[in-house]
């Protein structure tokens, strides 16, 4: 099954998570391939150790290397694209593997959207879902390729953020 979630709203990596922890609770396995958030930490990166979630129950991979030009960002792009190929290889990879039941591709409707991965490439990994395994990918602006192929697609649509007023990210909220 894929799923998809999406839009300008915030709450798609939550509702991800929120996806990961039910799914433990059916005694199953997820794994967090995160393909722009970079080595900056979450709430979510303490959620294992806090709870002593084992890593092969739990397990996020943050394989980004944050903001794609954006503030600050001084990488050349071709070090976003590399990033985001090899966290496509690694979802290939869990996709392939017995390991995981959930898979969470993080982000990626935006690495589309910046070009550091192509529509194509996504969804070939893609293509063929195991019966068994939950997908979910992340990130504004979805393609709508992804999601005519999703079982179940989902919009986060932005009603009020206390960005628009002008205040930073709060910890526990935004991260």
């Amino acid at each position: 099954m894929l799923i998809i979630f999406t839009g300008n709203g915030k709450g798609k990596t939550t509702a991800a998570l929120g996806q990961a922890v039910r799914i433990m609770g059916r005694g199953k396995k997820a794994l967090i391939v995160q393909c722009i958030k970079g080595p900056w930490k979450s709430g979510e990166d303490f959620f294992r150790e806090t709870f002593d979630i084992p890593k092969e129950t739990f397990n996020i991979r943050k394989m980004g290397l944050g903001f794609v030009g954006i503030l600050g960002d001084t990488l050349p792009k071709e070090k976003h694209i590399e990033a985001a190929k090899s966290a496509l290889a690694t979802f290939k990879e869990a996709l392939e593997s017995n390991k995981w039941d959930l898979i969470v591709l993080d982000e990626v409707n935006v690495a589309v959207s910046l070009g550091l991965l192509t529509v194509d490439e996504v969804l070939k990994v893609a293509e063929n879902i195991p019966e068994e395994k939950l997908v979910v990918f992340t990130g504004r602006g979805a393609p709508q390729e992804f999601i005519d192929k999703a079982d179940l697609a989902t919009e986060m649509r932005e009603i009020k953020h206390p960005f628009a007023d002008g205040k930073k990210a709060k910890i526990s909220i935004e991260f």
